[in-house]
Formats: C-alpha cells, sequence, structure tokens
C-alpha cells in the first residue's frame, strides 16, 4: 500500500519502474510507450528491447529506465481488444506479471497506464476494472506504491455531478460560519475542568486527549487489526507503525480523512478525530466537503472518495 490515480503523464512520474503499455515485439509505437522511447533516450531503449525481444501477450520483463525519472522500465504486452473470451484475464495477467517483476526488482513504487485502453481497443471502463482488481489482489498481500495513471480521463457522474451541486451550496455558506466561529473562538474560556467530548464508540474521552489515544480508542472498538486499518486507509505500514508507536506525532489531515474512512466513521466523530490533532473539517475547503458528502451518504470506498478528488483536483486520501 498504498494505491493512487494520477491524470499526469506517466514519464514524469517519480517512481521505482514505469510500466510500458508496449508490443510483443517490444518496438517503439505509438502514444505511451513511444513517448516512454524517446524520454528514456530512443536508441538506448530500442537497444535494450532489442536483446529481450518478442514476448508473448500477458508477459512481463524489465529493461533500464536510462533517462526518465525511474529506475527500471517493465514492458508489457496487453491484449489487442476484440471482444473475445480469455483477453480479460491475458490484460490481468499483464498487471500481475509486472508487478511480480517489480518486486523481483525490489520495486517500492510502480506506476502504470491503462494497458490495452489505447489503439488496442479495450473500452476504458473495462481496462480500469481489470486494472484495479489486479491491482487490489497484490495489494491485499504485499506492500508497494501504485500509480494508475489515467492519463486526461476525467470522469463526469452522477455522484461528481452531485457533489459539485453540494459544493455550490454549502462551501459559500461555510465562509461566513467560519468567520462566525473564529469570532466565537475569541471568546474568554470559562475556567474548570475540561471539558468530555461526546461519546467515541463506547469511550469517554477528554478534550485534551492526544490524537493517538483517541484514533486507538476507535480502533478497538471496532475490533480491527493494525493491517486491516492501514490497507483500507490506503496508508503504508511505516507511517502507522510511526501514528502507533510515536505518541507525540500528528499525521497530516488527508492522513487522518483516511483512516476515519476506513474506520467508518460519521461526520461528528470524524470531527473530534480531527480535533484531536488540531484540525477541523471546514465548509470552505472542497476536500473536506467531498469527504464528508461520502460520509453523510454512508460510503466508504475510499478509492471512489480518492477518484473523485482527483476529478475536482484534490489531494487524494491516505500517506
Amino acid at each position: 500500500m498504498p494505491f493512487y490515480l494520477s491524470h499526469k503523464d506517466i514519464t514524469t512520474i517519480k517512481a521505482d519502474v514505469i510500466v510500458n503499455a508496449a508490443n510483443t515485439s517490444l518496438r517503439r509505437g505509438g502514444g505511451v510507450c513511444g513517448a516512454i522511447f524517446e524520454k528514456a533516450g530512443r536508441e538506448k531503449m530500442e537497444e535494450a528491447c532489442r536483446k529481450l525481444s518478442p514476448i508473448q501477450t500477458g508477459e512481463a520483463v524489465a529493461t533500464p529506465a536510462f533517462d526518465l525519472p525511474a529506475r527500471y522500465v517493465i514492458h508489457t504486452a496487453g491484449p489487442v481488444w476484440k471482444g473475445k473470451e480469455g483477453e480479460k484475464e491475458l490484460l490481468y495477467r499483464c498487471y500481475e506479471e509486472s508487478l511480480f517483476l517489480a518486486e523481483k526488482l525490489k520495486a517500492k513504487s510502480i506506476a502504470f497506464p491503462l494497458i490495452s485502453s489505447g489503439i488496442y481497443g479495450c473500452p476504458k471502463a473495462v481496462a480500469e476494472a481489470v486494472a484495479k482488481k489486479a491491482i487490489f489482489d497484490f495489494l491485499a498481500k504485499r506492500d508497494m506504491k501504485v500509480t494508475l495513471v489515467l492519463f486526461g480521463q476525467k470522469k463526469r457522474t452522477r455522484i461528481t455531478e452531485a457533489i459539485q451541486s453540494f459544493l455550490e451550496w454549502n462551501c459559500g455558506a461555510g465562509m461566513k460560519e467560519e468567520a462566525s466561529l473564529m469570532l466565537a473562538d475569541m471568546a474568554p474560556e470559562p475556567m474548570g475542568a475540561p471539558p468530555v467530548r461526546g461519546p467515541a464508540k463506547g469511550f469517554a474521552l477528554q478534550l485534551e486527549d492526544p490524537f493517538q489515544k483517541v484514533l486507538f480508542h476507535y480502533i478497538d472498538a471496532e475490533g480491527k487489526t493494525d493491517a486491516e486499518v492501514y490497507k483500507e486507509a490506503n496508508i503504508d505500514r511505516r507511517l502507522f507503525s510511526k501514528i502507533r508507536t510515536r505518541v507525540d506525532y500528528t499525521p497530516k489531515k488527508k492522513t487522518i480523512l483516511a483512516l476515519a474512512v476506513a474506520l467508518h466513521l460519521d461526520v461528528e466523530e470524524t470531527e473530534e478525530l480531527l480535533e484531536s490533532a488540531g484540525y477541523s473539517l471546514s465548509r470552505s475547503r472542497e476536500m473536506d466537503m467531498i469527504v464528508r458528502w461520502y460520509m453523510e451518504h454512508g460510503i466508504y470506498d475510499i478509492y471512489e472518495i480518492n477518484e473523485t478528488l482527483l476529478d475536482f483536483g484534490e489531494n487524494q486520501l491516505g500517506s
């Protein structure tokens, strides 16, 4: 873990490995393949590929990345799409073989294009579904940062249209609300014992309780293991270990929101978790309001949330 989507040019992504949607002869092609050859250094990449050619559909081989901001390029040949039986399995194998090869190369990060979705004719929705299935199956048992590049591909769905209306309705009002809150914050606080927060899944939490204590109260209440939480939160295992072992550590807001999604917290509980780290769920920030919309509708699929955040130009949740 984690998994991210991107609209960037894959040749500009900094990862240990980038994947080339190659042809079986490993010759320079058009689209993503042509761009990778050009950016890597055409003659050097052609020479490296010549030594490995040909490959079978679904197979993956590796070359140095040369002038690209990566260590290796993995070349995999996707199926030419004709809608026949077995094509999805071959496409799945492209991702699977590439991920296993990246693991052998001791890569910690890899970036994929949407294989077979260009001139090879696979419908983008099918190509994306197969890609995610293969990547999630791999990440269920292993740790690696995986990026799937949907270059220039933004979705307009009923959900994004509903969220757009939600943002237009709420964000303007939120600015006024925040101004009121700022004025309220300037008022002197009453003396006495610090107030108790609302019930955190059955736990009474004091206002001064640190983020780590509040978080692990919620985790214990859900009965989840550490691995379940950091995987469902799209968080790297090492970052989660830091959160668990360092009481003074405060992660970024997008990481805390990811944890709230993984724990299926409602809006009030999420606000409580954010407050313990010195943050708030703001009506003037699109990222906050998008996450709020999903929580209010009981949708806790972090990858769906991240795809929407990407389409709105916001940071994705996780590490």
